[in-house]
């Protein structure tokens, strides 16, 4: 339900459900009341929304579940407003790295819409010597996936922002997460409401491919500062969980030293392609 429904617009839907099906009065008010709801969700979700973009930045804990029962856990920086960048530590064994990176943690860092990955240093060979893995994103996404993710269309602002397409929110009462009380809201948005995000997550897209994914289902929970506390989203077979700290305290996100990188984005291309 999206926030433009005026109190005339209340009005006619509710004099249509009347006419088209003969409800009584208690019929309408429970209508006119589902329909408050929403509403009030939806403006909740707003006003989230405009503070998560305002500020900027935050310390996220994620966990990433592929479905497989072993969920990758990363925490670090998150920043946003002048292109979507992190700076976290990865579980090596659990994102299966242990090949290139002996350390329990990887360092991953996401700028300008290249991922870059702290590994043990090239042996021998043509990267002799290098210590970063660089991918660009259109490895991982495609080229249009990638295309619609740039700016900070990949970051927690813009997955807030992308509830206002959804078809349905639902306020699921206030729940303590992470020791703070906040309201948990649940919303979906089918892959025809997604824009160009539909290249990233739509049925054609490498992600939809590989997960099955036909709409995002999101949980978001929301303290009394209109922040949100977490935010879970389920893709298919993927699920995505976000824990929220100190807004607005991160510093920026650079790029290693291109001495020191790798970069591999044809090679895993390539094996892309070789894979079907």
């Amino acid at each position: 339900m999206r926030m433009r429904h005026t109190a005339a617009w209340v009005a006619f839907t509710t004099a249509a459900l009347v006419t088209a099906s003969g409800c009584g009065s208690e019929s309408v008010k429970s209508a006119v009341k589902t329909v408050g709801e929403a509403d009030r969700a939806m403006a909740a979700l707003a006003r989230a929304t405009d503070r998560t973009e305002e500020l900027g930045s935050a310390e996220v804990r994620m966990s990433t579940d592929l479905g497989n029962g072993r969920p990758i856990a990363m925490e670090g920086t998150y920043s946003w407003g002048d292109g979507y960048a992190f700076d976290v530590q990865m579980d090596t064994r659990a994102a299966n790295m242990q090949a290139v990176n002996h350390a329990p943690k990887t360092h991953v860092l996401f700028v300008h819409g290249a991922y870059y990955y702290d590994v043990d240093a090239f042996p021998s060979g043509p990267y002799q010597g290098k210590d970063w893995i660089k991918v660009d994103g259109s490895a991982v996404f495609g080229e249009k996936g990638a295309q619609a993710l740039a700016g900070d269309n990949g970051s927690p602002s813009a997955s807030m922002k992308g509830l206002k397409y959804a078809k349905d929110v639902t306020d699921l009462g206030t729940q303590t997460v992470n020791g703070h009380r906040a309201t948990h809201y649940r919303a979906v948005v089918d892959a025809d409401r997604m824009g160009k995000l539909k290249d990233v997550y739509g049925q054609n897209s490498p992600l939809a491919k590989a997960t099955g994914t036909a709409s995002v289902v999101t949980d978001v929970w929301v303290g009394s500062d209109d922040l949100p506390v977490r935010l879970k989203q389920k893709m298919g077979t993927m699920t995505v969980t976000m824990d929220f700290d100190d807004f607005g305290k991160t510093a920026a996100v650079r790029t290693p030293p291109a001495a020191r990188i790798a970069d591999l984005t044809e090679v895993i291309k390539d094996q892309r392609k070789r894979q079907g």
